[in-house]
């Protein structure tokens, strides 16, 4: 065999690897949100310790992109203009998750572009950073009908992907935008109002929920209590 055979046996076999490897990360994390679900719907079946999920292999946002490809996982790709994977610093100590697109998000493809994402770019100015410092994504990458709640099916064939980005960016911390966004990554079915105020964790990085920007926006009062949250957040990172 030539040199040049045997290297790209190599890297086919290494390839192969990585795939077999991506393929039971997912599986393993598919199982965990599938369990925790089922854990919040009060089955005491469950064992007390959730299957842990492989970090083994290292993935960056480019490889978990192309692991998403064109999904047709569950039905909202039906109705789906653009997948609205994240945007941002992948080397961010701040990632914000919300729960999905709106209207504009999937119209451009982009995370937190309309009104809300207008109130969102000031309240990443309050953590005294810019935009393309930070990495935005949400729960869901694709949008529901009507901006309704994700379905729990949905959230168990798009959900693995978000926490693999989290695992990618590994940031210092998490602002959680919402109570759909932080009851995913808590494994809670509590309200914004009383998971916020709080330090949480998810796989060891600190979680601060918030309120949702498209919330405050309809609540503007609430805004003085974000701001608190934010001071939260900034706390941690000093």
């Amino acid at each position: 065999m030539s040199f040049g055979n045997h290297r790209r046996k190599a890297n086919g076999d290494d390839e192969v690897e990585r795939l077999v490897r991506r393929d039971l990360a997912d599986l393993a994390a598919s199982l965990r949100q599938h369990l925790s679900y089922q854990a919040l719907m009060g089955l005491e079946w469950l064992p007390s310790e959730l299957i842990p999920i492989s970090q083994a292999l290292p993935e960056t946002l480019d490889d978990i992109r192309v692991s998403l490809g064109e999904c047709t996982r569950c039905r909202l790709h039906s109705s789906r203009t653009h997948i609205v994977f994240g945007e941002g610093n992948p080397s961010a100590t701040i990632v914000l998750v919300g729960e999905g697109p709106g209207r504009d998000e999937d119209r451009l493809g982009r995370p937190f572009v309309g009104a809300a994402g207008k109130l969102l770019d000031r309240i990443i100015a309050a953590m005294g950073r810019g935009r393309e410092e930070v990495y935005i994504c949400n729960v869901i990458k694709c949008r529901p009908p009507k901006n309704r709640d994700p379905q729990p099916e949905e959230v168990e064939s798009c959900g693995p992907f978000l926490r693999h980005q989290l695992r990618a960016i590994r940031p210092q911390v998490i602002l959680a935008l919402g109570s759909f966004a932080a009851q995913f990554l808590l494994s809670s079915q509590q309200p914004i109002s009383k998971l916020r105020n709080r330090v949480h964790q998810f796989e060891g990085i600190p979680v601060v929920p918030t309120y949702h920007p498209a919330y405050l926006l309809r609540n503007p009062l609430q805004k003085r209590q974000a701001w608190k949250d934010v001071q939260l957040l900034r706390s941690l990172l000093e």
